[in-house]
């Protein structure tokens, strides 16, 4: 699939936003705790990628009780869904000054098409040396999901099926899609709102 960019002007992948809040205190503190000068733009964003997947826990998997959104509380509570997960590593990144965009997927939500589907979101990262855009997916890793970092052929959380009516959507967007955020700050309950409240479609 060839990916487009919403935006020509790499800057716009650099902005702050609500939910990118790449100045926040504890952005910060961990932008200090994880990168260093010495370090090239691929790994910085492998460190960040893998902080993200590895150490932010998956509010699904774990069945957790904290609905997060905003890059900072993602990171205060050490959990979110896909989406939330996604803010986290566009504000790392984008505070490192790596062009940094969001992607979707359309899923079904659990095993089969009769139990639903979900927008799924991931993110593509800017990579001056390479003058090339890679996905990565920082969902978080599990028996079946073995998403890495790659800059050769993606290694994504999951695979699209559309015989099943799945779809991979090919731009990259500058913002969060809103259909994503809506939930994150109507909801409390993360388990309910993982089961019965997440857009289906872009």
């Amino acid at each position: 699939m060839k990916i487009v960019c919403e935006s020509e002007k790499l800057e716009d992948y650099l902005l702050e936003l609500d939910e990118v809040n790449y100045s926040n205190p504890m952005i910060k503190e961990k932008n200090e705790e994880l990168f260093n000068q010495t370090q090239t733009e691929i790994e910085k964003t492998k460190i960040a990628f893998e902080f993200v997947r590895d150490e932010i826990s998956h509010s699904w998997d774990i069945q957790g009780n904290q609905v997060t959104c905003d890059a900072s509380d993602v990171l205060k509570f050490k959990e979110g869904i896909c989406y939330a997960k996604s803010n986290l590593l566009a504000a790392l990144l984008r505070s490192q000054g790596i062009p940094t965009g969001f992607c979707y997927q359309r899923l079904m939500l659990f095993d089969t098409p009769e139990k639903g589907y979900s927008l799924h979101t991931l993110n593509a990262v800017y990579l001056e040396s390479l003058k090339k855009w890679i996905r990565l997916d920082s969902r978080g890793n599990k028996t079946g999901v073995d998403a890495q970092f790659s800059i050769e052929e993606e290694r994504l959380a999951f695979s699209v099926n559309e015989k099943f009516d799945e779809k991979d959507y090919p731009v990259i967007y500058v913002k969060p899609n809103p259909t994503t955020i809506k939930p994150l700050k109507k909801y409390s309950d993360v388990v309910e709102m993982y089961k019965n409240h997440l857009p289906e479609s872009i």
